[in-house]
């Protein structure tokens, strides 16, 4: 490995009350020693809590004295990270660069523990269903390719290229160039999402072997979710992995998800391979294997998944994202961090949308909206200073056609963040006032044509939340860039990014 590096201490000159015995009061724990760092930093002295630790110069895991003492040194060179240590004897150096990066917020070890389970599973079910497949076509199925007749291998190798793999890049593509926008507005959703179809691909996979006869059919559907998935992967990870970085030291987070990839997919496959052991003097125990452990470990690697996907905390604003903040900072007077915002976002099902009284949405007007004069007369007071305006909207929601009152917010060609702040904050301020008659709004507006003192209150209300505006809009931004979001950009998906422009007439 490397050469030891340590200080050789002659014991009869030197004597240290430690060297045999280490007194608890000069131990830290890892609790104590998170609790004197800064909540939002992780830095070396933070372990993993795993057998991934310390490599020591000079000895290996296994030859680390019971008695060395750990002392509160840590040496920075060439890139690298050393703690010192007492081995009651020399002075030597623990490295620990392999595994963590150097500078990541503190919630990247959660992260990484999930990962673990995740990575781990996976890789296991993965394993046992390929060899399910394996297996069976060495044993002479032919899964009506014609793989059989020797003449008719090479078009059936090229019909099942192009019908498997082909159509497994081409839905990729179409994924990719439909969703662009989506991974990230909706980054959390979506790879949950992808992660739920690849689950569902290695059990169509296991299905092939009950129906041979089918298996062009099923390895296609398969191999596209397979190919979903992986788009989605690859386009979210720099975004996950960005939101752990706190030195612009992405390429090295992104290097370190890489081994530990890597060492937690050999553990899956050494999981796989302990399970065949087990099962190899019964040839029946052994087809039925994947079958039995795949409602189990699909389980724990989506739950892992889900888990893991808590501790990401994006520091990037969307539509929703802001919302939550201007919300809170209306609300309560502060600006939420980005791990009480990622929190009360969740996952962003669709499911869970709409429960909000007053929803607020970006985009244009629904010409088909049960109340358009109110919107005429909003667009009508419209000036050139404005990038722009909000108005009322009623929606049908459901199945059920549920009836639902909301806020619109109209932007201009040509508004920035700023002016796009601005109005999510007109629109909370007038939820809020909105929510304080709430009943009497929602009954002015299911009578359809709203009366001249409908239209009144409703201006009197965006003239107050404008007023509003004067006073937040300046020391918002600070706030916000303090505690932690990145405000030069809002991130909106395609229905947000739609912009409406003033003619001269």
């Amino acid at each position: 490995m490397q050469s030891a590096s340590h200080i050789t201490s002659d014991s009869t000159r030197l004597h240290l009350p430690w060297t045999t015995q280490r007194p608890h009061f000069m131990v830290q724990s890892p609790k104590f020693r998170q609790r004197k760092l800064p909540q939002r930093h992780l830095l070396l002295s933070n372990s993993l809590k795993t057998s991934y630790g310390y490599e020591f110069e000079g000895i290996g895991r296994e030859e680390e004295p019971a008695t060395a003492l750990r002392l509160p040194v840590v040496v920075r060179r060439s890139g690298r990270a050393s703690r010192y240590f007492w081995d009651g004897t020399h002075l030597r150096l623990a490295i620990r660069d392999f595994f963590i990066p150097h500078q990541v917020h503190g919630h990247y070890i959660d992260y990484v523990k999930w990962k673990f389970l995740h990575r781990v599973f996976s890789s296991a079910l993965q394993v046992l269903g390929t060899q399910l497949c394996t297996t069976l076509a060495l044993r002479g199925k032919r899964f009506s390719l014609g793989v059989g007749y020797s003449r008719s291998l090479p078009s059936a190798a090229a019909l099942n290229w192009v019908l498997k793999d082909g159509l497994g890049r081409l839905s990729r593509c179409i994924y990719t160039a439909s969703l662009a926008s989506a991974f990230d507005t909706n980054l959390k959703r979506v790879r949950f999402s992808t992660s739920v179809l690849f689950t569902l691909s290695i059990g169509v996979e296991l299905l092939t072997p009950a129906f041979p006869q089918n298996f062009l059919l099923l390895a296609t559907v398969a191999n596209i979710a397979k190919q979903i998935s992986l788009a989605c992967y690859l386009a979210t990870g720099s975004a996950v992995h960005q939101s752990f970085a706190i030195a612009d030291n992405l390429g090295e987070v992104s290097a370190k998800a890489q081994i530990q990839t890597v060492c937690f997919d050999n553990i899956g496959l050494m999981l796989a391979a302990l399970l065949n052991i087990l099962c190899k003097n019964s040839q029946r125990l052994q087809a039925c294997l994947p079958f039995v452990v795949y409602p189990v470990f699909s389980t724990i690697d989506l739950f892992g998944i889900y888990q893991g996907l808590k501790h990401v905390h994006l520091q990037t604003l969307t539509k929703d994202r802001l919302e939550i903040i201007l919300s809170t900072w209306i609300e309560l007077g502060f600006i939420p961090s980005p791990a009480e915002v990622s929190k009360e976002e969740g996952m962003d099902f669709p499911w869970s949308r709409g429960r909000k009284s007053w929803p607020v949405r970006v985009g244009c007007v629904d010409p088909n909206d049960p109340i358009p004069k109110l919107s005429m007369l909003t667009m009508k007071s419209l000036k050139r200073e404005d990038f722009c305006f909000i108005c009322l909207e009623t929606s049908i929601k459901g199945l059920t056609r549920n009836v639902q009152q909301g806020i619109l917010v109209c932007l201009r060609e040509g508004a920035g963040t700023t002016d796009i702040i601005m109005g999510l904050l007109q629109a909370c301020h007038i939820r809020k006032a909105l929510l304080l008659n709430k009943s009497r709004w929602e009954h002015l507006l299911e009578l359809g044509d709203p009366i001249d003192s409908v239209v009144r209150d409703w201006f009197k209300v965006v003239e107050d939340s404008r007023r509003c505006l004067q006073e937040d809009v300046h020391l918002l931004k600070e706030e916000m860039s303090r505690s932690g979001w990145a405000v030069k950009n809002v991130l909106l998906n395609l229905q947000e990014q739609v912009r409406y422009s003033l003619l001269d007439d």
